[in-house]
């Protein structure tokens, strides 16, 4: 039996079909449902399981029959309806029909030639008078001229049904006697400890097997054969030969551990042309496939004739029987699927004519001008679930779209050789040792023109997923994609001139542990303490806004990585310009001019500077909202409770008993005067450059690469070192906490500073990208003081009764945003600084925004 697909039952009436069914079953060979019958359907759609129109008056006798004809007219269309719905959901289904015509076969065969799943007929050859001998013991029986009928029709079809379409045949004359085993998927494998996908190595065997060695697999046995000391096996998308110079070692590599069961191999466009040539077919050998014809040529020099002849055989048979794709599973559930160019969703698990050559050429839409042909976006409808990894179109980098993962970084042509791990997803690369191929015109060199090309907006309008080096999945559903889309359009600043969104952050996570208060140090020390992080940076939080620093070293390097000539932009955490466009070009003049001054380009041998900063005053962005939310709420309190005591003084020197109600006023008026001064604190007039002050809190990248791996404290140093260089930069005060004696420290500085009215400090692991296992902890969290908060909460959020509704709030949302945020920040820098496409950037920038745009409690 196969694994999926249509089993025909073949035979008259009474040939024993519904009974090998129900053994079938009984046996457990198979389910109930994968049987179904006409009967079953005609009883469904007509109600009655058997209709007699014999011995009844002509007149109703027509009438009755018409009506029979109808119920198994809809019968059988209903349920070829269900057969062709279990196809496409690669589903076995066996029919207990009689399907005596050629029409009705040739029906079921098409649905599953639709669907890529197999078909086969058994044939039920059952003696005449046997036949007649059981329906006469029928409850309902169909009569002998009835069964004599339909033994002659069988007979007549009996010889056409070889000739119907069916994958196999099988004719049984004594079914009882014949055991059914189903037949596994062969395209489905057990993914066991791991596995480590290897893309296009097109003959670059050097580079294959240093990136083999670099996975863990070593040759123990000193056998040739490469095995993983953890019993993880290779795989290969395909491509091995073609284009390199050692096609023929790379091939006779997968031939040898494939056949030792340490690997396996998917067919694909070169392989197939190969396999073609090696059969004999007149095939014309050329992109990179002749210089497999030269090395065949001199194998068969140096070897003979007949070692050629055995060498050639084994690696047609190899090529040949490559399957289109591979399922690798875990406890039966489909986790990744390896396909050379791509797969559509219902074509996993499937094989067939039709998906073999998708799987080799992708899907592909006529030829470009220079004739090369034009792929389709396949990935962007992949919404099946697996993790797809795949080749063929190189890109300079693993390229990770709609959970599908694209591992051709071009080695042939002097890029990378990338392996895929799963389930581990992580990517491990060796460099080309050189560009073999030599092509002035090849595949990566047109990915960098094409590098600010605008990006194909139907990838995102109905959601994405964006999968990081943070090792976060990150899903964005399309109603928040669209509204950040409209946002993009109509308010940020041009899309290839944006490349990090700073991530927001959380306050400290829970209650807070410390009465009398909303927020507090020692929460954020016990969270990350609780984490295994023994060493923390705590920093002063300026009370400005946010703003991102993008700083090349002239205007040349502006044109190389943005698109066009400039010296930078500054932007707020929305992606708007942070200052109007002549205030922007003064503050980047003077900031270019001063870091140039110093050397700053040329000491750190870098085109750009990207910073992330926070500037002063906070007036600066915020004055509107500082004069409609704080200013006058802060007036309006003020008049009124001094009103109120006013009033409440006179009612007292009257007699009244008003003394508890004045007592809570003066605590009120009290309040309206904190709120008034904490806010104007962060308030300044701003005549001119000299009155502001950038202070950035990291150094996120260079050209020449990104800073993850360092410190705080390496970050704080930094921001030193540029404030030594410009009087616009500002240092920023910071602590290091590695033990408790600094922690109380670091409790006490924050008491002093808060008390004076400053916003509060930010708590971050040493690193920027901290891990407990493989949970990713929060980069940073902010404690804002007890007098800043009245501007967040309420001038009056310290009553007893309200305080202790506050300290309920929830911040798991918060927190879930901070790390999102941060993941697709870090992602986004990265892809900036590889000079990977706008659009794969702007996907980042995207999903951030969109997080943005999804409700959360905007105090927090």
């Amino acid at each position: 039996m196969p694994h999926a697909g249509i089993v025909v039952l073949v035979g008259p009436s009474g040939s024993g079909k519904t009974t090998l069914l129900r053994r079938l079953v009984a046996e457990g060979a198979l389910l109930s449902t994968e049987a179904v019958s006409s009967d079953q359907f005609r009883m469904l759609i007509g109600d009655d399981e058997y209709v007699d129109w014999r011995n009844r008056p002509r007149s109703e006798a027509d009438v009755i029959y018409a009506e029979y004809q109808q119920v198994s007219a809809k019968a059988f269309e209903a349920l070829e309806s269900l057969v062709g719905m279990r196809c496409r959901l690669n589903k076995l289904t066996w029919i207990d029909a009689t399907h005596l015509y050629p029409e009705d076969r040739q029906r079921l065969v098409d649905i599953a030639r639709k669907a890529h799943v197999p078909v086969i007929a058994v044939v039920l050859d059952i003696p005449e008078q046997e036949l007649l001998a059981r329906d006469a013991g029928r409850e309902h029986p169909r009569g002998r001229q009835r069964v004599k009928q339909q033994v002659q029709q069988f007979k007549r079809t009996q010889r056409g049904v070889r000739e119907d379409g069916f994958d196999a045949v099988y004719v049984l004359k004594q079914p009882d006697d014949i055991a059914f085993v189903r037949g596994e998927n062969p395209l489905m494998v057990d993914i066991g400890t791991g596995i480590d996908i290897i893309g296009d190595i097109h003959g670059c065997y050097d580079e294959m097997m240093e990136l083999i060695e670099k996975l863990g697999y070593v040759n123990r046995d000193g056998d040739g054969l490469f095995r993983h000391p953890e019993g993880r096996k290779l795989v290969s998308v395909g491509d091995v030969t073609s284009r390199g110079p050692k096609s023929l070692a790379s091939l006779m590599f997968w031939h040898r551990h494939c056949a030792a069961g340490l690997a396996y191999m998917v067919d694909s466009n070169h392989g197939w042309k190969i396999a073609r040539y090696l059969d004999g077919r007149n095939v014309t050998l050329g992109h990179g496939d002749e210089l497999v014809e030269q090395e065949l040529r001199r194998f068969e020099e140096e070897r003979g004739e007949e070692a050629a002849r055995q060498f050639k055989d084994a690696l047609k048979h190899f090529l040949q029987e490559a399957p289109s794709h591979l399922v690798f599973t875990r406890n039966g559930i489909r986790q990744v699927v390896v396909a050379h160019a791509g797969i559509r969703d219902h074509f996993i698990g499937k094989q067939s004519a039709r998906i073999q050559d998708y799987c080799r050429y992708g899907d592909v839409e006529g030829t470009d001008a220079a004739g090369r042909p034009v792929r389709k976006d396949w990935y962007v409808d992949h919404k099946s679930g697996e993790c797809i990894v795949w080749g063929h179109d190189p890109r300079p980098y693993p390229t990770i779209v709609n959970d599908t993962v694209n591992i051709d970084q071009g080695v042939v042509f002097g890029g990378m050789l990338t392996a895929w791990r799963m389930p581990e997803r992580q990517a491990v690369s060796v460099p080309a040792r050189q560009d073999y191929a030599g092509d002035p015109d090849s595949p990566l060199r047109r990915w960098e023109r094409r590098r600010f090309t605008a990006p194909n907006l139907r990838k995102f309008t109905e959601g994405f997923a964006v999968q990081t080096g943070s090792r976060m999945n990150v899903s964005i559903n399309g109603e928040q994609a669209r509204a950040a889309i409209d946002t993009f359009s109509h308010f940020t600043v041009p899309l290839e001139e944006l490349v990090y969104v700073p991530p927001t952050m959380s306050p400290p996570p829970g209650t807070c542990s410390v009465d009398g208060y909303l927020e507090h140090p020692r929460d954020a020390f016990q969270y990350y303490r609780a984490q295994g992080v023994t060493r923390m940076v705590a920093e002063k939080k300026h009370m400005g806004s946010r703003a991102v620093l993008l700083l090349f070293r002239d205007e040349a390097a502006g044109l190389q990585w943005v698109g066009r000539p400039m010296l930078g932009n500054i932007v707020t955490r929305s992606g708007r310009s942070f200052f109007d466009p002549e205030t922007e070009r003064e503050v980047l003049s003077r900031l270019h001019a001063d870091l140039r001054a110093n050397g700053y380009f040329e000491r750190h041998s870098t085109e750009f500077v990207l910073l992330d900063a926070e500037i002063v005053p906070w007036n600066l962005k915020a004055r509107e909202l500082i004069s409609s939310q704080y200013a006058h709420v802060a007036e309006a309190a003020m008049m009124d409770r001094d009103v109120l005591l006013d009033q409440l003084g006179k009612a007292l020197a009257a007699g009244r008993h008003v003394e508890d109600w004045l007592r809570e006023t003066e605590r009120k008026r009290e309040n309206a005067g904190l709120f008034r001064d904490v806010f104007q604190k962060y308030c300044w007039d701003v005549q001119g450059l000299n009155d502001i002050a950038i202070a950035p809190f990291h150094v996120l990248a260079h050209s020449t690469g990104t800073f993850w791996d360092k410190s705080h404290e390496w970050h704080m140093e930094q921001g030193r070192e540029l404030a030594g260089m410009s009087s616009l930069i500002g240092e920023t005060e910071y602590r290091v906490i590695t033990n408790e004696a600094e922690e109380e420290e670091a409790v006490r500085w924050w008491e002093e500073m808060t008390a004076e009215g400053h916003e509060g400090i930010v708590i971050k692991p040493d690193r920027f990208r901290a891990w407990n296992g493989d949970k990713m902890l929060q980069p940073a969290i902010k404690v804002r003081g007890r007098s800043y908060l009245h501007i967040i909460y309420g001038m009056d959020y310290l009553a007893p009764e309200n305080l202790e509704r506050l300290r309920k709030r929830r911040t798991s949302r918060k927190e879930r945003h901070a790390l999102m945020e941060s993941a697709l920040g870090m992602e986004a820098i990265d892809r900036f600084v590889r000079r990977e496409p706008v659009e794969r950037i702007h996907e980042c920038i995207l999903a951030a925004l969109a997080l943005e745009s999804e409700r959360i409690d905007p105090r927090l």
